[in-house]
């Protein structure tokens, strides 16, 4: 619409001067023409009166020149008429124009004097009229009198306005018929063309047809269409190699890297692109309060530090719920930019949500239903029927996006946890040739317990909808089978792990995810800098170091953690002094009560705990609350001689993995909960149960004294791990779990 504003305006300029210049000649050129008639009228209708008036003047006739004058009382644009003595005095004047004598009138003596006739236009009142005066002369030729009429001109005026009014709707008119003549041509040479191009572009990108270009005319349009054509092919071309390429590079490497993934993705996937979704997105533009500039941060996220290094490695679509304050101004028309910023790897397409939405599909249904429900922390989940019918609002809306970006033929679509439990089938429902992956990054509970939520069928449905539902440990698989046993109509096959509903299978398998060990095993120089900067600054020179690495959630056992640590100053005093706890903690879903009570019953032990134990500047607990980057997170990693996971309930927790690959010189201990996912692999780790506290603080005790040979033999065994089964692997896992659903 823009491009046809501005290839009519330089027209409609042109037309509407021409056609102003056109109306403003016709109109003074009507004014003139009806000026003259009133003008031609007045005189006759004076000269015909002249004998009578002459008679009246030579007899001084009161009562003759009162019944000639009022004669002009009923006539049709006439105001009336006037008779003067020789001396310029009114003799007799129309009633209803009686007010007219007592206007200074100058011309009249003016024109007994010269004995000459005079017309002109009047103001009298709020109108003009026409005044024509003529002077009356006796036999010997000397002036007698004068009779004056006067003609009403407010209808000539109101002619030209009417006349104007007529032109004005005949150039609106011609305007909008040069606006549609405009857009149907330009429609027909330029956008139709385009249209058809960019339609066959997207369809032949996708692979959908084969067939040339429509754009048969030889001029620019068909150059352009030729290049259009020759860079589609290319592409395709391209992909193809890369694919042949990745197959045969598949079996030459044990180790999974990020390489090796890229390979597998380009050899499963081939021209299929990968599409992940999530509600919380890898880069968020948050705009500073106080110098109004943007800064792209990393959320605090395991789903984020999982999936980010895969999409690095293999390209594709990720789609997320855009939530900071400038991500708006980042993304082009589609709501699309490229991303890690600077070193565009990957599609980040952004989702808008109302406040109502947002609240009620995360913060609700999501956050104060599914995640109590899952975690066994005795929080009592909330399920309102509001929350619920704004999830399946944004759960549609997400599914609207999806289907718009995908391919003609078998797309693969990785759906992240429990924002999403509707979005595999409403994919279904449009695209059955869509492969379909949800990843459940939190416990699934026993089915006595997710009984529980009021909306559990159309929950189940809303995932058997996907090909494979993956887990981070076979207890929740478990779990998750017998729930879709013991509360839908379905089959279980328990060879194949799988749940037949419908004539639909779905696979269930456990995924352990993990970390890339490579990211944070090198220390660049910037990072020693920072680890000398934080050792002044919190003055942990010489101290045993333990440190917490969370949301502030109340699933991640932080009171129970700080309770620990009184414990283990209380029953070790000779620790006082020579150990710190440090915990940094990211505020989340403030908004929730729950969440909201917990900071500040969190912040109220760190400072109970620190009056009863500090002595002179020491304090056993550093509590640091705010957002902090993986960067910044990295050289606390390398400071600390303990990480603490100590998770009441938790799907695998990520943060024990990235403190152990950020253990390249195999010092450091872990002590990790039994209730984590992580605790299942990392065997090595002190495993404790968080709600047992005497349990809890002996175990910080031995991880403080543990002797150096030891620590290094239990990292190494961990690290071991974590490299085996990084997060290339899991990926790796997941998308071979994917292509052998789609060839069965």
């Amino acid at each position: 619409m823009r491009r046809i504003l501005l290839f009519i305006l330089p027209i409609l300029i042109i037309v509407t001067i021409a056609f102003i210049g056109f109306g403003v000649f016709q109109v003074r050129s009507e004014e003139a023409k009806f000026l003259d008639d009133i003008m031609r009228k007045a005189r006759a209708v004076a000269e015909s009166m002249e004998l009578s008036v002459k008679h009246v003047l030579v007899n001084k006739n009161i009562r003759d020149a009162t019944w000639l004058v009022e004669k002009f009382q009923k006539r049709e644009r006439l105001q009336g008429c006037v008779i003067y003595d020789k001396e310029g005095d009114v003799m007799a004047i129309t009633e209803r124009f009686s007010e007219w004598k007592e206007k200074p009138k100058d011309y009249i003596k003016g024109a007994i004097s010269d004995k000459n006739a005079r017309g002109a236009i009047e103001k009298f009142r709020d109108y003009s009229v026409y005044s024509y005066a003529l002077p009356v002369t006796d036999d010997e030729g000397n002036v007698i009198g004068l009779e004056e009429v006067l003609y009403d001109t407010s209808y000539v005026f109101n002619q030209l306005a009417e006349l104007w009014r007529r032109l004005s709707i005949v150039l609106i008119a011609l305007i909008a018929f040069i606006m549609i003549i405009s857009f149907i041509v330009q429609r027909q040479i330029f956008t139709a063309p385009v249209e058809q191009l960019t339609e066959w572009f997207k369809q032949f990108h996708r692979g959908e047809i084969d067939t040339e270009h429509p754009i048969k005319e030889k001029g620019e349009l068909g150059k352009l269409a030729s290049e259009v054509e020759q860079a589609a092919l290319s592409i395709r071309v391209a992909r193809k190699a890369a694919s042949e390429e990745a197959t045969a590079r598949i079996h030459q490497d044990d180790l999974w890297t990020d390489a090796k993934l890229r390979d597998v993705v380009r050899s499963k996937l081939g021209e299929n692109a990968l599409f992940v979704v999530s509600n919380r997105e890898p880069y968020m533009h948050v705009m500073n309060e106080y110098t109004g500039e943007a800064r792209c941060v990393r959320p605090a996220s395991g789903v984020v530090t999982a999936i980010d290094p895969i999409m690095r490695a293999c390209g594709g679509t990720w789609i997320a719920h855009g939530s900071a304050s400038a991500d708006k101004k980042f993304v082009n028309s589609k709501n699309k930019l490229g991303v890690p910023p600077g070193d565009d790897r990957y599609i980040l397409k952004r989702i808008w949500l109302t406040k109502e939405e947002e609240d009620g599909y995360y913060y609700g249904f999501s956050n104060e239903g599914l995640w109590p429900l899952c975690h066994i922390t005795y929080t009592r989940p909330v399920f309102r029927e509001s929350d619920w019918q704004v999830y399946k609002k944004v759960n549609r809306k997400f599914a609207e996006s999806i289907l718009e970006e995908l391919p003609a033929k078998n797309p693969f679509i990785f759906i992240q946890d429990y924002h999403f439990t509707l979005l595999g089938q409403m994919i279904k429902a449009e695209r059955p040739d869509a492969t379909i992956a949800l990843f459940w990054h939190i416990p699934w509970p026993n089915p006595e317990v997710f009984s529980i939520c009021p909306y559990q069928a159309d929950i189940l449905d809303g995932m058997l909808g996907c090909d494979l539902i993956g887990f981070h440990v076979q207890y929740h698989c478990n779990n998750f089978i017998d729930t879709a046993n013991r509360l839908l109509e379905c089959r279980v096959d328990t060879e194949k792990s799988s749940i037949i509903r419908a004539a639909k299978e779905t696979l269930v398998r456990p995924f352990p995810i993990s970390v890339d060990i490579n990211i944070n095993s090198n220390v660049e120089d910037r990072e020693k800098e920072e680890i000398v900067r934080i050792r002044k600054e919190l003055e942990l020179s010489g101290k045993i170091v333990a440190l917490g690495v969370d949301r502030i959630d109340y699933t991640k056992g932080l009171i129970e953690r700080m309770m620990a640590v009184d414990r283990f100053l209380e029953k070790y005093p000779e620790h006082k002094g020579r150990f710190v706890f440090v915990q940094l903690g990211a505020p989340s879903r403030t908004h929730i009560k729950r969440y909201h009570d917990l900071v500040g019953e969190l912040e109220e032990l760190v400072e109970t705990i620190n009056w009863k134990h500090m002595d002179n500047e020491w304090k056993p607990i550093i509590y640091l609350k705010r957002n902090f980057s993986p960067e910044e997170i990295k050289p606390f990693y390398r400071i600390a001689d303990i990480c603490i996971v100590s998770s009441l309930h938790d799907g695998m927790n990520l943060v024990a993995k990235e403190y152990i690959a950020a253990k390249n010189d195999l010092s450091g201990s872990l002590i990790l909960s039994r209730f984590t996912g992580a605790s299942k692999e990392l065997t090595e780790a002190i495993q404790i149960n968080p709600y047992s506290i005497e349990e809890f603080a002996d175990s910080i005790k031995m991880a403080a004294d543990m002797p150096p040979p030891e620590k290094k033999r239990r990292m190494g065994l961990m690290r071991k791990v974590v490299a085996d089964n990084n997060v290339y692997k899991w990926a790796g896992n997941i998308v071979t779990e994917l292509t052998t659903i789609r060839k069965a």
